[in-house]
């Protein structure tokens, strides 16, 4: 029978798989499955999937992990897998140039996701024999999720390892696992008032893309989830119109808030959330007069709030454009939050976004927006949109008519409100950059005026600084390093001070130490000394006295900081851990270290004279032995 595995492709893959993992026989399944995986991950990878916990991200990381636990089998422990793509780029590097192109990158997201599955591969396989030696023929349901749950098994690597056991899976028993997390985190997540309802009445029409003040009647209202006919002042409520001018939550974007008026009443919306995809619920509160069925009422969204927000949202759509031109083509939203105080981002990218391609990415934005080019949107249908070069978003859910939002040099697909030119949104600032999930960063920003502010806080610092340096805010750099010196030599003398002072109390000290069977024995409290003293003093007195066992002790801020040194004469008597361990008990704490030198804290300093007494006492005991 013909085998895609004895192709020249598999083959040499197979063999380099063999060579990372120490294996001869090069008809083992477990090579074969690691050299067809180490494939199809890093084509995923090129093709901009980042290992995740949904959508193509999970479905590449259930790939490496599959491969790397066939690794194990081979008792393999050691990150290997990474190592295959310069041999997968030796046999498809010509026909696919992009592979080679992207080989670091590539090369990087399998080693991280590597290491961190490894460590966690080998505790969860050892629950699993666990499980598995109590019950050869069945692996309980409670195990699989476990291993799912908090060593990142995916159900089909717990399955295949039972299959070549031919043991049977509860899969049953992992769904009443997996339900039982999914309720635990809908409890503890903050839900809005919108789960609860049940609604059966018209769509809503939005109207907020061109209107920010709209005239509409009040289709239904809910309290505490419930239908009602009316709303009196004081109470909490959802308010659903026929008409509305007021954003809903979507796309990363936060909902609209503004007033409900009418003559004799002001329903204050604090959120605006979907009931269903085209039924918008105005969440808030009735501040005055009452509400109820049919009233007609002026829907009127918050302009600033609304300004401040879009600014935001179109600032996004450039960054994103920004991210992919400065990073590379992998770049690919993973999620965001669009209100009116910033714009939080989050995208694939496996290493920090450095300073300079901040700066690169600011500047490509901020032209785009000194341009000032008016802003586009179409709808058209979705595989038009595509073709036309629109970015899509993986894992989004899109209509038969999607919205084509151009701005700038960016084309997405979005929903949302946008700023009518580029030039609107004024000035954009990133103002955090960090890791929040393995291969993902995010960005937050701000734009207009929260720029202006962050500008003016800015200068404020920096002129602060200057005072307290009492240099110009241009001379800061050179001041500052002047500062440093200065505290460099501050600080050389202080150790050379210390030196001095150790010597000195080293010599008043070992006068006072005391003969007992042949070793010196000295304890003793130093006044206001801190670790490094303590290590100096110690090492003049071993100096001083030769054949010695020393304990120094030092009490700051009401907790004791102890040192025990015994010469490496003395160490087959008397050791400084057991030494500096029999003073800590006595007051409150315990330590170790070498035979010869050994560290302890504790947190009464009231025992600590009646524990320095006893130490001759108790030396003396050892030494006799």
């Amino acid at each position: 029978m013909h085998s895609n595995y004895q192709i020249d492709l598999l083959q040499s893959l197979i063999k380099a798989a063999a060579r990372e993992t120490n294996i001869t026989d090069l008809e083992n399944n477990s090579l074969k499955v690691i050299a067809d995986h180490i494939r199809a991950c890093s084509f995923l990878v090129v093709d901009g999937v980042i290992p995740g916990n949904e959508g193509r991200g999970y479905v590449l990381r259930r790939i490496i992990r599959r491969a790397l636990r066939h690794g194990h089998k081979l008792d393999q422990t050691k990150p290997f897998f990474y190592k295959l793509v310069k041999d997968l780029i030796l046999e498809m590097g010509v026909a696919y140039p992009e592979l080679p192109e992207a080989a670091e990158r590539v090369e990087q997201v399998l080693k991280q996701e590597e290491e961190r599955f490894g460590e966690t591969l080998e505790h969860g396989m050892k629950i699993l024999e666990a499980a598995l030696a109590k019950n050869a023929k069945k692996l309980d349901g409670e195990t699989a999720f476990t291993l799912y749950d908090t060593f990142g098994f995916p159900l089909d690597l717990t399955a295949d390892i039972c299959r070549e056991r031919e043991v049977e899976l509860d899969e049953v028993g992992f769904a009443t696992g997996m339900a039982r997390q999914k309720a635990t985190a809908r409890a503890a997540g903050k839900f809005k008032m919108t789960a609860a309802v049940e609604y059966s009445g018209d769509k809503t029409r939005f109207v907020g893309y061109d209107e920010l003040i709209h005239e509409a009647k009040v289709l239904s209202l809910y309290v505490d989830g419930s239908a009602v006919q009316k709303i009196e002042a004081g109470q909490d409520a959802i308010v659903v119109l026929d008409t509305t001018p007021f954003y809903a939550e979507s796309g990363g974007q936060v909902g609209d808030c503004g007033l409900l008026e009418a003559a004799v009443a002001l329903f204050e919306v604090a959120d605006t959330l979907k009931i269903y995809a085209e039924v918008f619920g105005h969440h808030g509160n009735m501040r005055s007069g009452s509400l109820a069925v049919g009233d007609k009422v002026s829907a009127k969204v918050d302009t600033a709030v609304r300004g401040r927000t879009i600014r935001n949202h179109s600032a996004t759509h450039l960054m994103h454009k920004a991210l992919r031109e400065v990073l590379g083509a992998h770049v690919v939203q993973k999620g965001s939050l669009v209100d009116a105080e910033k714009t939080r981002f989050d995208f694939s990218h496996n290493a920090p976004v450095s300073a300079d391609e901040i700066r690169r990415i600011e500047v490509i934005v901020n032209r785009e927006i000194l341009a000032n080019v008016a802003t586009e949107t179409k709808l058209m249908s979705f595989d038009d949109a595509v073709g036309a070069g629109a970015m899509a978003l993986f894992g989004e859910k899109y209509g038969d008519e999607v919205r084509v939002l151009s701005i700038g040099t960016s084309r997405e697909l979005c929903g949302g409100t946008h700023v009518s030119r580029t030039g609107d949104i004024g000035l954009f600032k990133i103002v955090s950059e960090g890791g929040v999930a393995a291969g993902i960063r995010r960005i937050e920003a701000v734009t207009g005026e929260a720029v202006l502010a962050l500008v003016h806080s800015m200068s404020n610092r920096i002129n602060e600084a200057a005072a307290a340096l009492k240099a110009q805010p241009e001379e800061l750099t050179q001041r500052i390093a002047k500062v440093q010196d200065h505290v460099k030599a501050l600080e050389k003398e202080l150790g050379s001070l210390k030196s001095k002072l150790a010597t000195n109390q080293g010599d008043e000290l070992a006068q006072q130490a005391l003969d007992v069977n042949g070793i010196k024995v000295l304890a003793a409290t130093l006044e206001d000394a801190d670790s490094a003293i303590l290590r100096a003093t110690m090492d003049k007195l071993k100096d001083k006295l030769k054949t010695a066992a020393i304990v120094l002790a030092a009490v700051k801020d009401g907790k004791v900081n102890l040192i025990a040194g015994v010469t490496t004469d003395a160490t087959g008597k008397v050791k400084a851990g057991e030494l500096v361990n029999f003073v800590a008990e006595q007051v409150g704490g315990k330590g170790g270290g070498r035979p010869d030198m050994a560290q302890a804290g504790g947190t009464d300093p009231s025992g600590l004279a009646a524990a320095l007494q006893g130490v001759a006492a108790w030396i003396g005991e050892r030494a006799l032995k």
